[in-house]
């Protein structure tokens, strides 16, 4: 096989609104981006697209285009669209209540590792340890924390936050601290920059 030929360990399903296809190597990929004139592949992207079909992680990856429009790519052994809607539609037969749990977790997460720097407004809902007087025992509450965090990712902020949490003495280390899938964990990108304009 000639050097420059890049292929893929897996397959990879791209979809961008109705427009999809099963790329079976990078070219093909690159190919199917470039041809909607929506999508501007520019050496940035070609490079993220690149170390994310490299990267041994098998989670979906979002990219963002502009915003609320993306495209997205997922890992998959299928070898055309037919197989790869087959599968889905098996797993939606086999056991109806996981497929939309796992369409949702696999959203999640494409938004979650989303590379979009800048400032995020985020909250983090914790099982707060904390001790109850009038009773005299300890007890889990929850405990909202808001922030705004500069971060590459939501991703990012979450795991900043989380540890923060860790280093606090006022927080006991019996507290839970959610997944970042979980919906404990609320994110909104505000932008490059950001005026502090609330109390």
């Amino acid at each position: 096989m000639p050097p420059h030929i890049h292929t893929f360990y897996m397959n990879i399903y791209a979809r961008y609104f109705d427009q999809e296809t099963v790329a079976s190597s990078f070219e093909e990929l690159i190919t199917f981006l470039t041809a909607i004139p929506e999508i501007s592949v520019t050496t940035e992207l070609l490079d993220n697209v690149k170390a994310y079909v490299d990267s041994p992680l098998p989670y979906p990856k979002r990219y963002k285009l502009r915003p609320r429009v993306y495209f997205i790519l997922i890992k998959t052994n299928a070898k055309n669209i037919q197989e790869f809607k087959n599968k889905r539609f098996k797993n939606e037969s086999t056991n109806s209540t996981d497929t939309p749990a796992q369409t949702y977790k696999e959203d999640r997460v494409a938004q979650l590792t989303e590379h979009t720097p800048g400032w995020y407004k985020v909250s983090l809902c914790i099982k707060r340890m904390v001790f109850i007087k009038e009773i005299q025992k300890y007890q889990y509450q929850d405990t909202t924390i808001k922030a705004y965090i500069n971060a590459e990712s939501p991703l990012q902020c979450y795991r900043r936050l989380t540890d923060y949490f860790k280093t606090r003495k006022d927080i006991d280390v019996r507290s839970q601290i959610p997944s970042a899938k979980s919906d404990s964990f609320k994110f909104q990108y505000i932008g490059e920059k950001v005026k502090f304009t609330e109390a």
